[in-house]
């Protein structure tokens, strides 16, 4: 293989901006097919981003000759059926996060590809970004010391009756397509970090209420993490806030310092050490994936290490199922 053909299955919202062009931008890579349910979504998609090929049929995409990887960005439901199909056809799948609705679901995804002998990524596109490398290299480099513990923050307001009514909110809070709510939506990126972060963990535990009960997912979520390492993890995730009190913070204390920093807010990294604040900042890519994909074609193509494995994908999958007492 010396060049990846990708067809996407799933061409929503999420692939507008954020993904679907990338794929056209990288080296030795190129989009000739995508795949919605609705066909006239599917074409009209298509013709907007100069792809040759379009389905209403994810089979069909899947055993298309010329398509020769697939990237499933459909709810998580649907994430493993396609994959193992994926997989099954021989063609090695890059799949959207949460990798699926839960742990055992991701086994199972992880298992098939080993079987199979078929390349498998899992789409935690943030630890590719330069913002969050920064970040990581912060900590491996021990500016602020040995880190002792984190503490993570993040609270957006309720959703109301009227946004709920939109279908791209409506199947975040339905537990039988995305697994869990608006936690298993957006904790994936966060989570993944940790574990990009500090590595393996030894204990796992958290609490997973509905407050507000507008929708039958927990809106509360709480999360506690000892790694491997000796660093704790304290997380907690609120849902059903006021507009005045929302908040994306993340702070990393060590021995000599702590760094402050959003998971999705504005790209700045703040490091306090001696009573001094240094502000390092980064602007976002225009494609958000972008970095990641081109570590995916690389690795598909075999030149490169796997960015973020099915096992990678599993553990945060097992994170999330301990902490909403799923497991």
């Amino acid at each position: 293989m010396e060049k990846i053909n990708w067809g996407i299955i799933g061409c929503g919202d999420v692939t507008e901006i954020k993904s679907g062009p990338a794929f056209n931008k990288v080296k030795n890579s190129s989009l000739v097919a995508v795949m919605r349910r609705n066909g006239d979504k599917a074409k009209d998609y298509a013709q907007r981003h100069n792809v040759s090929k379009w389905y209403d049929d994810a089979e069909q995409l899947i055993n298309d000759r010329e398509v020769n990887a697939i990237y499933i960005a459909t709810p998580p439901s649907s994430h493993e059926l396609y994959t193992i199909n994926a997989l099954k056809a021989g063609k090695p799948v890059y799949v959207e996060k949460p990798m699926t609705v839960n742990f055992t679901s991701a086994i199972k995804m992880m298992n098939a590809s080993k079987v199979l002998n078929v390349k498998m990524s899992i789409a935690h596109y943030r630890r590719a970004q330069p913002y969050f490398k920064k970040i990581k290299q912060l900590i491996e480099e021990k500016s602020i010391g040995e880190i002792r513990f984190v503490n993570l923050n993040f609270y957006k307001k309720l959703f109301s009756e009227e946004e709920l009514k939109a279908p791209g909110n409506a199947w975040r809070v339905d537990a039988e397509i995305a697994g869990g709510g608006l936690f298993h939506d957006l904790a994936p990126h966060q989570l993944d970090l940790m574990y990009y972060f500090f590595g393996g963990f030894d204990k796992i535990s958290g609490i997973a209420l509905n407050q507000s009960h507008l929708y039958t997912t927990a809106d509360l979520v709480t999360g506690n993490i000892l790694f491997k390492s000796g660093i704790v993890f304290n997380g907690i995730w609120s849902f059903n806030v006021d507009k005045q009190n929302e908040k994306d913070s993340c702070e990393i204390i060590g021995s000599e310092g702590k760094i402050i920093f959003s998971v999705f807010g504005k790209q700045d990294i703040a490091i306090i050490k001696n009573e001094e604040t240094e502000i390092i900042s980064f602007d976002p890519p225009k494609h958000v994936q972008q970095p990641m994909i081109e570590k995916v074609v690389e690795y598909f193509l075999g030149e490169g290490h796997n960015p973020c494995s099915a096992e990678d994908g599993a553990q945060v999958m097992l994170m999330i199922d301990k902490f909403t007492g799923s497991i």
